[in-house]
């Protein structure tokens, strides 16, 4: 029997291993929304009767496929390429393109997994699906990523459309790639169909908070998260690991709403900075002269960087993982609470390990998983889609309303299922039951498809 299954979901997941050899952290991400399952079935029997979750687990649809693509120098390389089509009960597909070594199908399957229930949480019309290859776009020339661009566009277009399957950015594909791959896309279909991608530049049908989304979203989480227990951000300590989009606006959220923020970092080091990260100065080395973060400490005295530091080390009251999956684990976890850490919400996917979490919900901090605290992105990214729909150009200002008001809703739903089925103040319950719910219900009305 495995650990935290209910008897009724343990052969379920066994299927999913059975089926799933060696996606380790597709076989994480299922069993972290299985283990909350097990009051749902009780409420809702109907549900192991028609099997939604063994259908859920199951893709809609997977496409694996090679990308040719030539260097500079005339060199040819073949990357591989996936697209998982995992769930399209609430709407057509929806997740970003990750470009990245890393990249391997278990990742894009735990990443459209939990996209599925992300998705669900914001209340929009959009099901769950995800992308990438593992091409990696440092260090190679704008001519190269457009090459290997146009190389995958040129296959994966057949399986996109506003209505179908709608990509967006992630980790290694920014406005840049996006427009590599919508050009592609137009030059092949002869439509110039804006909501097919999102994450699109401003000139060209996209949203002007799409950029700052997932990291403001995660700090409007982590606000509502405190405010539940009569805190604020205002006059907080905050950390946060990575600097790259999510984490760089992230941070200047944080900064907005009176927290002060001390350390962040890159896949060298840390920076540590007690008088407050100043946000230009890590915008102008990492987006625009795309260096390493020791050069923040070389030019400013108050700074210290840590060659191979470990950011969750450093005292704070608030902690925003906003790198990548896993990256926090069981001894960061105690830790940051022995340094007198009260909040954690997840800019990343699945940032933490199971024995993080439980060592965080054991001790009774605010924990709010990605699925809920980052889908701000997600969330933006379908407005972009409604902007696109309408013809029209909405400003910074009402987007980032739109978007804070998605938010507390979806920190609402989670908080009030939570209390609805016997676990109150615990988001991972309360935003995979009602991220399942909404999936379920519509996959029940739809029959069996």
């Amino acid at each position: 029997m495995t650990a935290g299954l209910d008897e009724k979901l343990e052969p379920i997941y066994q299927d999913v291993l059975k089926r799933n050899p060696g996606e380790k952290e597709f076989h994480q991400a299922v069993h972290e929304v299985l283990e909350t399952l097990g009051p749902v079935l009780v409420k809702y029997p109907e549900f192991a009767e028609s099997k939604i979750i063994q259908r859920i687990c199951e893709p809609e649809r997977q496409i694996i496929f090679r990308v040719p693509w030539q260097d500079d120098d005339g060199n040819i390389h073949i990357n591989r390429a996936f697209r998982v089509e995992f769930n399209s009960a609430l709407g057509p597909y929806k997740g970003g393109m990750r470009f990245h070594p890393s990249v391997y199908l278990g990742i894009i399957k735990f990443l459209g997994f939990e996209q599925i229930f992300k998705n669900a949480l914001t209340d929009l019309p959009i099901g769950g699906g995800k992308g990438g290859s593992d091409f990696d776009p440092k260090g190679r020339s704008d001519s190269e990523i457009m090459r290997f661009c146009q190389s995958l566009m040129t296959e994966l277009y057949r399986n996109l459309g506003e209505y179908t399957d709608v990509p967006a950015g992630d980790i290694g594909v920014s406005t840049r790639e996006i427009g590599y791959l919508f050009g592609q896309y137009k030059r092949i279909t002869n439509r110039y169909e804006s909501g097919v991608l999102t994450g699109k530049g401003l000139d060209w049908g996209g949203s002007r908070a799409r950029t700052e989304a997932t990291g403001y979203g995660t700090v409007f989480f982590a606000e509502e998260m405190l405010k539940a227990r009569d805190e604020s951000l205002d006059g907080k300590t905050v950390v946060v690991s990575g600097s790259g989009n999510v984490a760089i606006y992230a941070m200047q959220k944080a900064q907005q709403l009176g927290a002060k923020v001390v350390a962040c970092s890159d896949s060298s080091g840390i920076i540590v900075d007690d008088e407050g990260i100043e946000l230009d100065r890590v915008r102008r080395i990492k987006e625009v002269e795309r260096r390493r973060l020791s050069v923040y400490a070389d030019e400013k005295k108050s700074a210290k960087y840590v060659e191979d530091g470990n950011v969750w080390h450093v005292p704070c009251d608030v902690a925003l993982p906003s790198a990548t999956q896993n990256e926090l684990n069981g001894k960061d976890a105690k830790k940051l609470i022995e340094n007198g850490c009260i909040a954690v919400a997840e800019g990343a996917n699945m940032p933490t390990t199971p024995e993080g979490i439980q060592i965080f919900q054991k001790a009774g901090i605010a924990y709010g998983p990605g699925k809920a605290a980052n889908a701000g992105g997600v969330a933006t990214s379908a407005l972009e889609m409604q902007q696109n729909a309408s013809r029209d150009s909405w400003t910074f200002k009402h987007t980032e309303e739109r978007l804070r008001e998605i938010m507390v809703n979806i920190h609402k739903n989670c908080y009030e299922t939570a209390d609805e089925f016997g676990s109150p103040g615990n988001y991972v319950v309360g935003a995979n039951i009602a991220g399942f719910l909404r999936v379920a219900k519509a996959m029940e009305a739809l029959g069996l498809v």
